[in-house]
């Protein structure tokens, strides 16, 4: 059952602040430019205005910093899911309300109402970022693996399109599990963006289970192919589930956004 306070914080107006907007961009962008190195392609996929949601894969807690530059770098301001802890940290807590960045209540009934506050932002013409796989892959190959349905689910909600997002290198800067990031020597992140998915065959269908779980292997196929042309290897035939393999203690659902179930 939510509680007032989770669903008033939940529910609130999505807005921003242009000047936090502004300060973010004039301290992070230089400083993500010089921590890595970047190669961009099909930056041209993702449009300049209007609701888009944004579905890359997810190999490290440092793939938010090279997502969030390609994203500006394409014309748009990123909006993350990000766990609602994060929001009680101070100073941080505060820009990243300011920057109309989303809360995610990880572990309470009302968590899924995030996707709500997802669809309020795409109504104003935000570029909403949203991890399928929810956390960082467990495939041992670091292919994605089996994806959670909330992309899908927002997507046939909102009739925003979805752009297939892969990267790879991130995992050399800050490998997951570690906590000390490897930026010597420099590394390289390679990032592609594709077509819309097309999911015109599931339009309408956002309540059921069938078609999100359809929808969600689309938008994971595309995905996967983005991610396999970067790598110039052939990806499994069959996702990884984690589900069915034993987790590390305390590691599940670390850093993604469990409310896209």
């Amino acid at each position: 059952m939510s509680t007032p306070e989770s669903t008033a914080q939940a529910s609130r107006p999505w807005g921003y602040s242009r000047f936090w907007r502004g300060l973010s961009v004039v301290v992070l962008k230089p400083l993500l430019r010089v921590v890595v190195r970047n190669e961009w392609h099909g930056r041209e996929n993702i449009p300049k205005a209007g609701g888009v949601i944004l579905a890359p894969n997810h190999l490290s807690y440092a793939d938010w910093g090279t997502d969030a530059l390609f994203c500006y770098e394409s014309g748009r301001y990123p909006v993350f899911l990000i766990k609602a802890s994060a929001f009680d940290v101070r100073f941080i807590g505060h820009f990243l309300h300011k920057a109309g960045q989303l809360p995610v209540h990880r572990g309470r009934a009302d968590a899924a109402l995030v996707l709500k506050d997802a669809a309020a932002a795409l109504a104003k013409g935000a570029c909403v970022i949203i991890y399928p796989e929810s956390t960082a892959t467990r495939d041992p190959g670091l292919w994605p693996m089996l994806s959670k349905t909330g992309v899908a689910r927002l997507a046939l909600m909102t009739g925003a399109p979805v752009i297939p997002v892969a990267h790879w290198g991130t995992q050399e800067v800050l490998p997951y599990g570690s906590k000390k990031p490897r930026f010597r020597p420099r590394k390289t992140v390679r990032t592609i963006a594709g077509k819309p998915v097309d999911l015109s065959d599931w339009a309408g269908k956002a309540t059921s289970a069938k078609a999100l779980r359809e929808a969600t292997a689309a938008i994971m196929r595309d995905v996967t192919g983005l991610l396999a042309g970067l790598r110039d290897e052939e990806p499994p035939t069959v996702p990884y589930d984690p589900a069915a393999k034993k987790e590390i203690p305390g590691t599940s659902g670390a850093d993604g956004a469990d409310a896209t179930r």
